[in-house]
């Protein structure tokens, strides 16, 4: 199968025709021939849109999919259809499920399930039993059946002598260590940023102190153990400035934070809408700025939908009741694009966190394996229900005005356009 790419603007700064319109022509996979003009040939599946650009593929690195267990939620064949037409080449993927990908054989379940699929499906399996928070699952065994690291999704480690064992024993094998930044004990039944809007509607606050104490404990023990820890999806000023501090130490600590998080605030919640309902809770504008000004600086690593597909039974109930998560691979290019700049966006949804996670960069370059992102920078719209591609529509995004448009992938030698 021959595919031709016509009047590209590629953006890959590892590329040597970064920032260049090209056509780009890719045989069994394999990018063949980029030139300033190939001619078509009937054989050809052609790719031309208004204002093409393309990347390198994206990766997300925290979806949640509700397969096994949930898949009224989403599914795991759909919901990486979903991925693909979003522009996603791959998807790390969070233990959240019932049973918990807890051992080698649900991580080899996961993996299967995704064979053939254009989309590669990395799966992220429990650091913890059942993620219990108790017992240490079966964290090498897992990563040779797939697994790419390990966390326990949205359930901080509160033992830290627990924590400390599992930075101990992942340098053995150089695993990643995920640890959710939040104090239960702090943030007890908090669903809403402490502060005024939460006082105001009435609702239980979660302070961002919650979060400052949970990395300040983790940092503390990384500096004593070694290792790695990646903190994902950070929502406030204070921890960017630790984990600022803790790079300047040479502590090798990585973060990301959510689509919603740096374009939303707790503002949003004045209609008691629960698809603002979030975990981390949405904070304030002030918060909004330093999470912006930390991937501008490098202080952040990388830039997840965080995408969490919850089912209307969980959603369409009362604020203090529902479920928290939204989803947000239909959304967040338009999202981030509407706020910061296109070269932030795709270094921090490409290259950096593939680096992290101990995934090939397949630079756009004659001779290289050909998976890249097709989208359009500059196409504005208003994000509504019909834009929703996943089996859940639990979205933050609706009725807001986005700034770019993905049109699909080309992976595995496979095209899948929207």
């Amino acid at each position: 199968m021959t595919t031709l790419i016509k009047s590209a603007t590629i953006i890959d700064s590892s590329s040597p025709y970064h920032n260049q319109q090209k056509d780009i022509l890719i045989t069994n996979g394999i990018i063949q021939k980029i030139e300033n003009s190939i001619p078509k040939k009937e054989d050809y599946q052609i790719v031309e849109f208004e204002n093409l650009h393309i990347s390198l593929g994206w990766f997300d690195t925290s979806v949640s999919l509700g397969e096994p267990g949930f898949e009224e939620r989403e599914t795991i064949q759909k919901g990486l259809q979903v991925a693909a037409k979003s522009g996603f080449t791959a998807v790390a993927v969070n233990a959240n499920t019932n049973p918990v990908i807890d051992n080698k054989s649900a991580v080899e379940f996961l993996k299967n399930k995704a064979t053939g699929s254009a989309t590669n499906l990395y799966p992220i399996a429990a650091l913890t039993q059942e993620s219990k928070g108790v017992e240490m699952a079966e964290l090498y065994d897992m990563q040779q059946s797939g697994a790419i690291a390990f966390g326990d999704y949205k359930k901080p480690i509160a033992n830290d002598n627990l924590m400390k064992i599992a930075l101990l024993y992942t340098q053995n094998f150089d695993g990643l260590v995920l640890s959710f930044p939040k104090n239960n004990s702090i943030a007890g039944e908090g669903i809403a940023n402490e502060g005024l809007n939460s006082t105001k509607l009435g609702l239980k606050g979660s302070p961002d102190l919650a979060e400052h104490l949970q990395i300040a404990r983790d940092l503390f023990l990384l500096e004593y153990t070694g290792g790695k820890v990646h903190i994902p999806t950070i929502s406030s000023a204070k921890s960017v400035d630790l984990i600022k501090e803790a790079k300047k130490k040479g502590l090798q600590v990585t973060c990301s934070v959510s689509a919603h998080h740096i374009t939303l605030s707790d503002d949003e919640l004045e209609t008691f809408d629960s698809n603002f309902k979030t975990n981390p809770p949405l904070r304030n504008k002030t918060d909004i700025k330093a999470l912006q000004k930390g991937i501008k600086t490098g202080v952040i690593d990388i830039i997840t939908s965080d995408h969490n597909p919850i089912d209307i039974e969980n959603k369409k109930v009362e604020f203090s009741e529902a479920k928290s998560g939204t989803i947000g691979l239909e959304s967040v290019f338009g999202a981030i694009n509407s706020v910061l700049n296109l070269e932030d966006f795709i270094e921090n949804i490409t290259t950096k966190p593939r680096a992290i996670f101990g995934l090939k960069n397949n630079i756009i370059k004659e001779g290289n394996k050909a998976e890249i992102t097709f989208f359009n920078p500059d196409f504005k719209y208003t994000f509504t229900k019909e834009d929703i591609l996943s089996t859940s529509k639990n979205s933050a995004f609706i009725n807001k005005k986005l700034k770019g448009k993905a049109f699909g992938i080309f992976a595995n030698n496979q095209l899948i356009i929207k």
